[in-house]
C-alpha cells in the first residue's frame, strides 16, 4: 500500500522508523533484532536507507596507492524484500542519485516492482566521506528532481532505451525536507523553492530531517503550505542518546538544539543520564507533534530499537 493510501486511511497518528543496513558481515537476524521489539506498534511501513560507494586507498607492491571502490553493506533492495516476506509490512527503498547510474537505478526499479514494493524514497545522497562536496556519479542523477523524473517516467511506462506501456509501475515518491534548510541552500526561501520543484515533479510525501525544536516543524508545514506544497509531511526523530550528541548531531546534521534540551544535558554525567533526559525530551515533542495532527511519527533508530520503544509505549 502507498504511503498516502496509509496515511488516508488512519484514524490517528501512525509509527513507523528507519533502519540502516548492517555493517558487512552480520546476518539478517540484525535487522530482525531492529524490528521485532517494535511491531506491538503496528508500524505501517519500514524504511531502509541506502547508501553509496566509498574508496579505500591500498598500497602496491611498488609503493604506489590504488584506489578502490567498496561498499560496507548489505542492498537495500534485498532487506525490503526479506522485511516484506517475514512481515507482510510495507518496505520502503531509498534510493539515491550518488553512487548509481540512470541504468543501475532503472535495474533497482525493475526489481523493486517485481517484488510489488509500492514505495521509494528519492533523495540525492551525501557526499562520500573523502569529498569535500557531493560528486554526481559518471553516467547518474545530479539531483534528486532528476531521479524523481526518472521514477515517474518509469510509472509512465518510459525506459531509458525503450517505451514498454503494458509495464508501467506505480511507485509513491517520497523526498526529503529540512525544517532548518538544508546546508547548502543560500536561504530557507531557495531551499522551499527546491522543495516545491521535487513536488512538482512528482513527490506525493514529505519526510523531515531531525528536529529537536517543534517550532521548527511547524513553521515548515506552514510555509510549505504558503508555497502550494500540499502533501504530507512526516516528522523525523531521533531522541538524544549519549552526550557526544549534544555536540555531534548540530555538526553533521546542522541542526539547532533548543536552549532547555542543551542546559539539561549539559549537566548530565553519563550517557544513561543523557539518554533519559532524550527519551523524555522526546516523549514531550512527541506529544507535541501528535497533538498538531502529524500525519506519522517517523524514527530514525539506526538499528536501535529500545529506546524508541520506550517512548512509542508512552505516547501510543
Amino acid at each position: 500500500m502507498k504511503i498516502t493510501q496509509h496515511i488516508q486511511e488512519a484514524k490517528k497518528t501512525l509509527f513507523s522508523f528507519e533502519l540502516l543496513p548492517p555493517i558487512k558481515g552480520q546476518s539478517i537476524q540484525w535487522i530482525y533484532d531492529a524490528i521485532d521489539p517494535l511491531l506491538e506498534f503496528n508500524p505501517p511501513f519500514i524504511d531502509v536507507t541506502s547508501l553509496r560507494e566509498d574508496y579505500i586507498y591500498k598500497e602496491q607492491d611498488n609503493g604506489l596507492l590504488q584506489k578502490v571502490s567498496y561498499r560496507k553493506r548489505p542492498g537495500t533492495i534485498a532487506i525490503c524484500a526479506a522485511i516484506i516476506h517475514k512481515y507482510n509490512i510495507d518496505a520502503v527503498p531509498h534510493l539515491i542519485c550518488g553512487g548509481f547510474t540512470k541504468e543501475e537505478t532503472e535495474n533497482a526499479l525493475i526489481d523493486l516492482q517485481f517484488l510489488g514494493i509500492d514505495n521509494v524514497l528519492a533523495l540525492r545522497g551525501d557526499a562520500r566521506a573523502a569529498d569535500k562536496s557531493f560528486i554526481p556519479t559518471k553516467g547518474g542523477h545530479c539531483y534528486a528532481t532528476d531521479l524523481i523524473e526518472h521514477i515517474k517516467n518509469h510509472n509512465d511506462g518510459k525506459f531509458l532505451h525503450e517505451d514498454i506501456e503494458t509495464f508501467n509501475s506505480d511507485f509513491c515518491i517520497g523526498v526529503a525536507g529540512y525544517p532548518e534548510k538544508h546546508f547548502e541552500a543560500p536561504n530557507l526561501n531557495a531551499d522551499f523553492k527546491f522543495l516545491k520543484k521535487k513536488v512538482d515533479a512528482g513527490a506525493e510525501f514529505i519526510v523531515t530531517q531531525m528536529f529537536f525544536d517543534n517550532q521548527k516543524y511547524f513553521d515548515f508545514v506552514k510555509k510549505c503550505r504558503e508555497n502550494d506544497i500540499n502533501v504530507p509531511i512526516i516528522p523525523g526523530l531521533k531522541p538524544i542518546s549519549t552526550l557526544s550528541q549534544l555536540t555531534v548531531l548540530p555538526k553533521i546534521f546542522h541542526i539547532d538544539l533548543p536552549e532547555e534540551l542543551t542546559d539539561a544535558l549539559s549537566h548530565a554525567k553519563s550517557n544513561a543520564e543523557a539518554k533519559e533526559i532524550g527519551t523524555e525530551s522526546m516523549i514531550k515533542q512527541c506529544k507535541e507533534l501528535m497533538d498538531f495532527g502529524a500525519p506519522v511519527l517517523h524514527f530514525y533508530t539506526m538499528g536501535r530499537p529500545e529506546q524508541t520503544k520506550k517512548i512509542a509505549r508512552a505516547i501510543f
